[in-house]
């Protein structure tokens, strides 16, 4: 096998993305001396499309970035900075997330590009692609590991209305300037519940719509558990439940059942949900009103008018401000430009990419890890906690096919905590 080393215009393996997965995909690679490139700026969805001040639903030991030893966890940066921290009793702050993802990326993927892909064309001996100040960069490979924030998803009914009047929650980094004002929020999920909470702190007159009859909150994990607790609900990096616990154990086994079961429990299993902690901060203080689905949508003299259905059938119309869509994302890879004419030429079910057990696509050497590859292996990869998984999988089959391999040995962890901590940025 011809080995090489690589040039700053080629190398064997492309990530796109320095989220979660794309920093823990790097991390592997590095420590297997696999020669690779990741672009993009890291933790970025989290850090600038995240509402400041919410709190993660995943539990603390579900919130690592994971490297190959896995050895710097969310638990050690905690200890490392004074940071309070448990397993399942204290929510994970948006902050803390963050400044553990920046400290993990410049330990172990010190050699980020933080420049955007934009552009990926096919060649013979792999793909080309541009970056966003023209550089061209070829690899035998490519990984897209873009995650949540190129899918948001608003409901079709808001179609015609003005985007000054309705958002995505993903828009709203900062809260502030919606104070004094009349919002309504979409939704029932962890967004929405979150959004509302805080839009409440802030002094906004906030109500949530949502075509649920209830709103879901998780429940706070007991510890410690006994040995009934483990048999009838065993934990499990989603959750509680046998369910969440094969879709962690076992995503190998689900990418092998028919089609149409794995379709169906990428959708149903974890609906919408807010966290525990969220309930105290919003009943008896925000109005919910359930069980409404949206009939139409219109701006009116410098307002929104919804006009919504209960089950009964009986219509009410509402007047607001500003109009949230706290309604998650949707995987399609027609948002994905960059790609271009590339993305006809993958095989596609229902707009996502279907993965070989190697997270391939169709197009030989074309790989995705991340929340689009949820219906190919489980809802696992639908959180961070699926980034070991995905890491370690992509990796050691990367590895085996490699043929351009980096000149210099990755460095052991550093055990000095000023190198990893906060004040390292």
């Amino acid at each position: 096998m011809r080995v090489a080393i690589a040039s700053d215009a080629e190398t064997e393996v492309a990530i796109i993305g320095a989220g979660p997965y794309g920093l823990a995909l790097a991390a592997h690679l590095r420590e297997l001396r696999v020669e690779h490139r990741i672009f993009g700026i890291p933790m970025e969805s989290w850090r600038t499309k995240m509402p400041q001040g919410m709190l993660l639903k995943s539990h603390g030991f579900a919130s690592n970035l994971y490297d190959p030893d896995d050895a710097y966890t969310l638990q050690q940066f905690c200890g490392w900075n004074g940071l309070p921290y448990d397993d399942y009793a204290i929510p994970v702050p948006l902050e803390t997330f963050c400044d553990y993802g920046l400290a993990f990326q410049k330990v172990f993927v010190p050699d980020l590009d933080e420049r955007r892909v934009a552009a990926v064309e096919r060649e013979a001996s792999g793909y080309l692609l541009r970056l966003d100040d023209g550089e061209e960069v070829r690899a035998r490979k490519v990984v897209c590991a873009v995650g949540i924030s190129h899918f948001r998803y608003t409901p079709p009914v808001f179609d015609c209305v003005p985007q000054e009047f309705v958002t995505h929650s993903s828009q709203h980094h900062l809260l502030g300037g919606f104070r004094g004002r009349d919002v309504t929020v979409i939704g029932a999920g962890a967004s929405a519940v979150d959004l509302a909470a805080l839009l409440h702190r802030e002094g906004v007159a906030v109500r949530v719509v949502t075509r649920r009859p209830y709103i879901a909150f998780g429940s706070l994990v007991r510890t410690p558990r006994t040995l009934w607790d483990e048999i009838r609900a065993p934990m499990s990096g989603l959750g509680q439940g046998w369910r969440s616990r094969m879709s962690t154990d076992a995503p190998l086994l689900f990418h092998i059942l028919p089609q149409w079961l794995r379709l169906a429990a990428v959708r149903y299993h974890l609906g919408p949900a807010a966290g525990w902690f969220l309930r105290d901060q919003v009943e008896g203080k925000i109005p919910f009103l359930l069980d409404m689905s949206l009939v139409s949508a219109a701006a009116e003299n410098g307002r929104v008018r919804l006009r919504v259905r209960r089950n009964d059938g009986a219509e009410r119309d509402l007047l607001t401000e500003h109009v949230i869509a706290a309604t998650g994302y949707k995987v399609d890879l027609r948002r994905l430009g960059f790609f271009g004419d590339l993305r006809s030429q993958i095989r596609q079910v229902r707009n996502t990419p279907v993965l070989t057990s190697r997270f391939e696509t169709s197009v030989p050497g074309l790989y995705f890890v991340g929340v689009a590859a949820a219906n190919s292996f489980g809802p696992l990869l639908r959180f961070v906690f699926g980034a070991r998984f995905a890491a370690r999988r992509v990796s050691r089959h990367l590895a085996k096919s490699s043929t351009i391999v980096r000149s210099d040995r990755p460095p052991a962890m550093a055990n000095d905590s000023s190198i990893v901590s906060r004040e390292a940025f």
